[in-house]
């Protein structure tokens, strides 16, 4: 990704940033701590060492004015990572609430914004969860923006490695994609479904003439921006968004917006609206059906009174998000406290409860909730990215960039596996 050096962002890159650091700072809003110097001043090495350059002045002042070497050098600091269905309750709250998204017949189609877009993996993954779940071709469009000029030229192309694919449910790749020896295409009437083109959601010209958007995915973007930069993707992303419309965001990322805004999901889709109005909530993870008595033993007499069993852990947990859900999070804590109780602890639940802190600013409970659902499941990368933004918070950049740095190590193993 990178920004328009005719149009530049209107930062003030702090006094300390390396050269390089202030470029990117310029370009994409990138906080350095996020990523690390180190990693910054590896990519100018490996660079210059590919490009024959041999003073980083030189090779700087050519990134001003080489496309090409500028995406090469922001992509060898910041990896554009995505695969299909990534977070699949995303995608499974957006099918099920797919004919409320869409205007009535007539009316103008439901609109898409995917930004930044990566590699495609996310805009399409929206294509496919509206087709199956039954809406026409002519229903919706999907526009898809990025800053890499690399990144487009591979969604555009649409051919993909096993490594974009890998959830447990893969019978959509059979579905929609031809296998080419190592890579897997998508079918063209998908790909003429999505509508890529380059841009920056730093720019204020950005989309300045465009309709406004019914869904708005910008997830994993803010939690690598600096505070400016932050503020000024949000206002952005404001300006985009239908008054009634849903902004999608990634897991860690709610808590560092500063406007008004309604969650209107649980904790594991991390949707928004504007706030002060009616939310339109998503879909909670179902509760696992609590069979009765009756049914677990036919034997019984009918007559006899059955004593009622004790909530199971998923319905406890249910329970919590539908209350979180309402923003009822003192209601919602204390049905955590329940669950534990009844079912012991989990990850699920110490997470949830630091988010419910987070958003009360009790960043002492949050902090200490994350790290417990850090020692249930080590290789939780939300409660790593939530601590960061916790440590954030507190002014703590240092150990920011020390969680952001685990979770990421965290995220390669899962892909890899």
């Amino acid at each position: 990704m990178h920004a328009d050096v005719t149009h530049p962002v209107a930062t003030s890159p702090t006094s300390a940033c390396s050269p390089a650091e202030a470029l990117l700072e310029r370009w994409i809003g990138l906080d350095a701590h996020t990523v690390g110097s180190t990693a910054i001043a590896r990519a100018v090495r490996v660079r210059m060492g590919a490009c024959g350059e041999t003073h980083e002045a030189a090779f700087l002042a050519r990134l001003t004015h080489d496309d090409a070497e500028r995406d090469r050098f922001v992509e060898e600091v910041v990896v554009p990572e995505s695969w299909f269905f990534r977070d699949p309750q995303v995608f499974e709250a957006i099918r099920q609430r797919a004919d409320t998204l869409v205007a009535s017949p007539g009316q103008a189609p439901l609109r898409v914004l995917s930004a930044p877009c990566a590699a495609g993996e996310e805009p399409y993954s929206v294509a496919l969860t509206l087709l199956e779940a039954g809406l026409s071709a002519d229903q919706f469009r999907i526009d898809a923006i990025d800053v890499s000029h690399a990144a487009l030229k591979r969604a555009a192309a649409a051919s993909y490695s096993a490594n974009a694919f890998r959830g447990a449910d893969l019978t959509f790749r059979d579905r929609w994609f031809r296998v080419q020896g190592a890579a897997a295409e998508l079918d063209e009437s998908v790909r003429k479904l999505v509508h890529f083109s380059w841009g920056n959601l730093l720019d204020e010209s950005f989309a300045a003439d465009s309709r406004p958007y019914d869904v708005i995915f910008c997830r994993n973007l803010l939690i690598y921006l600096t505070a400016a930069a932050r503020n000024r993707v949000e206002q952005t992303l404001d300006r985009l968004l239908a008054p009634n419309g849903l902004l999608m965001l990634g897991a860690a990322e709610p808590p560092i917006l500063k406007g008004s805004w309604t969650p209107v999901s649980g904790n594991t889709v991390f949707a928004l609206q504007r706030g002060g109005r009616a939310t339109a909530r998503l879909p909670v993870p179902p509760a696992k059906p609590r069979p009765t008595n009756a049914n677990a033993s036919r034997t019984s007499n009918a007559n006899e009174a059955v004593e009622p069993r004790p909530p199971t852990r998923d319905e406890l947990l249910h329970e919590a998000h539908e209350l979180a859900n309402t923003g009822r999070h003192a209601e919602a804590m204390e049905a955590c406290r329940r669950q534990q109780q009844a079912a012991g602890p989990s990850a699920a639940v110490f997470f949830l409860m630091g988010m419910l802190h987070q958003a009360a600013g009790d960043l002492d409970r949050a902090e200490a909730s994350f790290h417990k659902a850090l020692y249930m499941d080590p290789a939780h990368d939300e409660a790593f990215l939530s601590l960061a933004v916790v440590a954030t918070q507190r002014g703590d950049d240092q150990m920011a960039e020390h969680y952001r740095q685990s979770a990421a190590r965290v995220r390669s193993r899962k892909g890899a596996s």
